[in-house]
């Protein structure tokens, strides 16, 4: 009988701490919708990633990072006017918030991941992944579609008049 106890108090101790570490690693935390990608040419080119982040939590977060095999470096960056009616992409610093229960659109124009230094050929329709990283939700792979006819969002610029630096 107290094999038996100590049998259900073992599972019990671990049903609990496995329930804890899905509740923390919840693969439902973030959503990612409407991913895709506009490349500039082959290899050694580059390329940019947006979608729509979806903060399925009650807690603020913050994208900190992103990476992807396809490019030799992977950064989080926007677009600010340089003061001459140019806008010029920049590296964001410190990521990108997502309020809880929020959206934040990664789009033309705006807030992107860019992928530099093209590892491989990537042409319409081919996929494949960028890992974002999150302060709280950790990392979460994401497949991205190449659509390089797509039209820019709403309002947004696409890659016309722009700089890029820091």
């Amino acid at each position: 009988m107290a094999f038996l106890k100590t049998f259900v108090a073992a599972g019990l101790i671990l049903a609990a701490s496995i329930g804890s570490a899905v509740a923390q690693d919840h693969p439902e935390a973030v959503h990612i919708h409407d991913a895709y990608a506009r490349v500039t040419g082959g290899i050694g080119k580059t390329g940019a990633a947006f979608f729509i982040l979806h903060n399925n939590t009650q807690t603020d977060d913050r994208l900190v990072g992103a990476a992807s095999d396809v490019a030799q470096r992977v950064e989080l960056h926007t677009h600010k006017d340089a003061g001459d009616g140019v806008m010029k992409m920049v590296q964001i610093e410190g990521g990108i918030p997502l309020e809880a229960g929020a959206d934040h659109a990664l789009e033309r124009g705006g807030d992107h991941v860019m992928l530099m230094g093209l590892t491989r050929e990537l042409n319409d329709g081919d996929r494949f992944v960028v890992t974002l990283s999150f302060e709280k939700a950790g990392e979460v792979p994401v497949e991205i579609i190449v659509d390089n006819a797509r039209p820019a969002e709403g309002g947004a610029m696409g890659h016309g008049h722009m700089k890029h630096g820091g």
